[in-house]
């Protein structure tokens, strides 16, 4: 399909490998994982692996979807058929072949479009019986025009006519054409969709759980709220707990550093750093000494809290409060929260739109829970489950007798990923997620759960027009060849013809199908 030779289309020819102080350009079948390539500004990267050497932004939206091009440096991944756009690296081949992320991308789009959904499992069984009646049919009308005193010739026309207009072409081809046309349009908007079964049960779905980290919410922590004492102020509050955070290798303190960085703000040097695990740091800059952590820690150093009313209202907001202390005085708190990504609230409205109850699944604490479920606008929550235990959440959500489709990371959420109706993966495309979900959203954005849905209800309702006008074709053409217009004084139906209006019924057909290309989402 065309869907498959884009995608195909999208991997470069050859690599530049380092051997020694060499550098070879060798075709992209004999790079083996370990070693180490060469990509300059314009380039595609080759294969899947690991930057080792150089900085530069790489354009992944054969990928993700997204336009904006992720910055690439030592450590980071970088994915094959993806485009460097302007610093050279070197980077070690992870995967090569077959097990690279676009190989594995054209492999499910391969496997979607050459599986049989229930409904074209259906139409076999129909075609099943429907061939046999139709010879009945042939032999018993050409016998009986036969015996009312017609020449064998004629009786022959009959029943060869009435075996060339009733061929089921249309009928095979009603299902298989709808599901590779509607699998090629899932994978162009970045939805891979497994097979034919997924592309089916989508539509029935009444139910989505959505994990929450990393689903729902970007899944890395970001400073959210700075809150001074009189007389403080916010710049001074970042600045001093950025700086004694740079030691730090906590999330928390990460998202601190990582704000500051945005500001452009300078850090003071740090002396006598210490991590308290459980608690928080603390250090000392230009001799003063720095608390920052938990209200624990505040209470251990006899610290007076002045600003508790500010900390329990953003706890309930879901945010992590950190105190931040100058001199054993309280200077400001900074909350830190995983944040929604920009689009969960109209993903969440989009899916209720469509008469879908929308469900949240988390491990983290019931209070953090409702007050994401509140700004989402999810109608139930589920709090507090192990990973372990979410498969049997989804179950019991099933017992309630409603298809559930589970959205998660699909690492922690694998177990719940397999045992729902539909299990969507968020994410690049892990092993892990492609093994265990049935559609992969690529995008890591919950917009493509509704397009996932709406490209099934276009799919299945282009089945079903396909499957009425090969019936119908059928139900009209037999009695026509089997010659009741003649016997009635009107005119005999010519074999060719017959087979010329079964190759127009199977041409509507595939036209038909033709027509999801259109599809595009109603976002």
């Amino acid at each position: 399909s065309a869907a498959i030779k884009k995608l195909m289309g999208l991997a470069p020819k050859t690599a530049t490998v380092v051997r020694g102080e060499q550098e070879l350009v060798i075709p992209i079948e004999e790079v083996k994982v370990g070693e180490v390539l060469f990509v300059k500004p314009g380039e595609k990267i080759p294969v899947d692996g690991e930057v080792v050497e150089g900085r530069t932004s790489v354009d992944e939206a054969m990928l993700t979807g997204e336009s904006i091009p992720a910055e690439k440096s030592v450590g980071s991944k970088v994915t094959g058929a993806s485009i460097n756009l302007n610093g050279s690296i070197k980077f070690k081949a992870t995967k090569v072949g077959k097990d690279t992320v676009l190989a594995q991308i054209i492999k499910l789009v391969e496997e979607a479009q050459g599986s049989k959904a229930p409904i074209a499992k259906m139409a076999d069984i129909i075609a099943g019986y429907f061939v046999p009646v139709v010879i009945l049919i042939a032999v018993l009308a050409g016998l009986a025009w036969y015996l009312s005193g017609m020449s064998l010739t004629f009786a022959l026309t009959i029943l060869i006519t009435v075996l060339v207009i009733a061929c089921p072409c249309a009928l095979g081809l009603a299902t298989p054409t709808a599901i590779m046309v509607g699998t090629g349009k899932g994978a162009e908007y970045g939805v891979l969709i497994k097979g034919g079964e997924a592309l089916e049960t989508a539509h029935q779905v009444k139910m989505v759980v959505l994990d929450k980290t990393g689903t729902i919410t970007e899944g890395k922590p970001k400073v959210t709220d700075l809150l001074v004492v009189e007389g403080g102020n916010e710049h001074d509050l970042l600045q001093w707990s950025a700086s004694v955070e740079k030691g730090s290798e906590h999330p928390l303190g990460e998202a601190i550093v990582q704000r500051a960085q945005e500001e452009n703000l300078s850090f003071f040097p740090v002396e006598n750093f210490l991590a308290l695990p459980g608690h928080g740091i603390e250090g000392e800059i230009a001799g003063r000494k720095v608390l920052l952590g938990n209200k624990k820690l505040m209470g251990e150093r006899g610290i007076e809290i002045i600003l508790q009313a500010d900390a329990d209202r953003l706890a309930e907001e879901g945010k992590t409060p950190m105190f931040m202390a100058i001199d054993q005085k309280l200077a400001g708190i900074i909350a830190v929260a995983d944040v929604m990504k920009p689009s969960s609230k109209r993903a969440v409205e989009k899916i209720h739109a469509m008469g879908i109850e929308v469900v949240m699944i988390t491990g983290d604490n019931r209070r953090t829970a409702e007050a994401i479920a509140t700004q989402v606008g999810i109608d139930r929550v589920l709090a507090e489950v192990l990973p372990q235990d979410k498969a049997s959440e989804i179950k019991k959500l099933q017992a309630e007798g409603v298809k559930v489709a589970m959205v998660g990371d699909g690492i922690n959420d694998a177990p719940a990923l397999a045992q729902a109706d539909i299990g969507m993966a968020i994410g690049s495309g892990t092993d892990v997620a492609m093994e265990s979900a049935d559609i992969v959203l690529m995008r890591s954005d919950l917009m493509d759960v509704v397009t996932a849905i709406q490209l099934s209800k276009k799919t299945i309702r282009n089945i079903k027009q396909n499957l009425f006008w090969a019936f119908a074709y059928n139900s009209a053409g037999i009695p026509i060849a089997a010659g009741l217009l003649y016997l009635f004084g009107g005119p005999l139906l010519n074999p060719i013809i017959a087979a010329g209006a079964m190759a127009f019924s199977s041409v509507s057909v595939v036209t038909n199908a033709l027509r999801l290309k259109k599809f595009k989402p109603v976002h």
